[in-house]
């Protein structure tokens, strides 16, 4: 399973792969909309290729839960062991 950091880096290398941001500039306490000026669409974007790349599943009703990196990555770290 994969560490917190490495989900990190990983979901940052995705965000700079949709959206161009600066991965060094994804930490966990930034908020996808407020920081990351992430829109809704590269939202969906993000979600479909964190889906693909870590093997799970992340219901549309979730993903207005995942307000900052931290909550993705922790979102992807409970579904990885479930």
């Amino acid at each position: 399973m994969a560490s917190t950091e490495e989900i990190r880096a990983d979901l940052a290398d995705i965000v700079n792969e949709v959206t161009g941001i600066d991965a060094d500039d994804v930490q966990l306490d930034k908020s996808f909309t407020d920081d990351l000026d992430v829109d809704s669409l590269s939202m969906v974007e993000v979600v479909v290729a964190a889906e693909e790349k870590f093997d799970v599943k992340i219901p549309d009703d979730e993903v207005k839960n995942l307000k900052t990196v931290g909550d993705a990555v922790s979102y992807i770290e409970k579904a990885q062991t479930s």
